[in-house]
């Protein structure tokens, strides 16, 4: 781990803020690309693209200020570390949707082809946040004896984002990441194949990685909010699955007439 890129003068630069920066840009120009090979107009989706990315941080801050709310609540000086924090990443994603939603319509744009455009540079991004989270030691996993268990060491982690240093633990930042690889790999290589459709992509994308989310969160050991027992998440993940099952059954029903 390595949770201090460079610093210049005083001024530290954090990895994880680095990468999250990256992955955005990189989820971005995907977009943008892949655009250009569908004839869609490439300038109205990198706008559409940077309102989404400002969508995403805000909701991604905002859902975990939900999930710890009472934590926030008594440290309301702590909402000042929502600054350099990235948030949760299903808060980001629903936020990008909700303003998607209306973004497509806004720039006249197709709408569930437009998500299917930006699907894979969403798995392309989260696979490069999830490196910025090892970096950092967040997101970290349960304690374990398995034999590709990481060990962090560094005081700074613990400091920030409260990482168990010297403990053996499930590498969840690299399960999230190379779930999310597959995940995107899966979607390039299949998205041309059998009966193809307007939003399966997108779809696909999301249920793809609700299940994959839900697994995840069983090996993973940081503080989390809770809702009717389950990790925020892993609830959101439930909820997701069957969402993402009908919406593939009705476009594919509606591609279909």
């Amino acid at each position: 781990m390595h949770p201090i890129l460079f610093s210049i003068g005083d001024w530290p630069v954090y990895t994880y803020g680095v990468l999250l920066a990256l992955a955005y840009l990189a989820g971005l120009q995907m977009a943008v690309i892949r655009a250009r090979r569908q004839g869609i107009d490439a300038t109205k989706v990198m706008d559409f693209g940077i309102y989404l990315i400002i969508a995403a941080l805000v909701g991604a801050k905002l859902m975990l200020v939900i999930v710890d709310f009472d934590y926030f609540r008594t440290r309301p000086a702590e909402l000042l570390s929502l600054v350099r924090a990235g948030g949760v990443f299903y808060g980001g994603l629903l936020a990008a949707l909700v303003v998607g939603l209306w973004l497509v319509k806004r720039y006249q744009l197709p709408a569930w082809t437009t998500a299917d455009l930006a699907a894979p540079g969403i798995a392309l991004g989260h696979v490069v946040g999830r490196l910025g989270c090892l970096a950092a030691g967040c997101c970290y996993g349960r304690p374990t004896d398995v034999p590709w268990a990481i060990t962090f060491t560094n005081p700074l982690a613990a400091a920030n984002v409260g990482t168990p240093l010297n403990v053996a633990l499930h590498p969840t930042q690299l399960y999230d990441a190379g779930a999310e690889l597959v995940i995107l790999i899966g979607l390039l290589a299949t998205e041309r194949m059998g009966r193809t459709f307007a939003g399966r992509t997108f779809w696909l994308y999301m249920l793809l990685y609700a299940i994959s989310r839900f697994v995840i969160e069983i090996y993973r050991g940081d503080e989390r909010g809770m809702m009717l027992g389950l990790p925020t998440s892993q609830l959101v993940s439930v909820l997701l699955v069957p969402v993402a099952l009908a919406m593939l059954w009705r476009l594919g029903s509606r591609a279909r007439t």
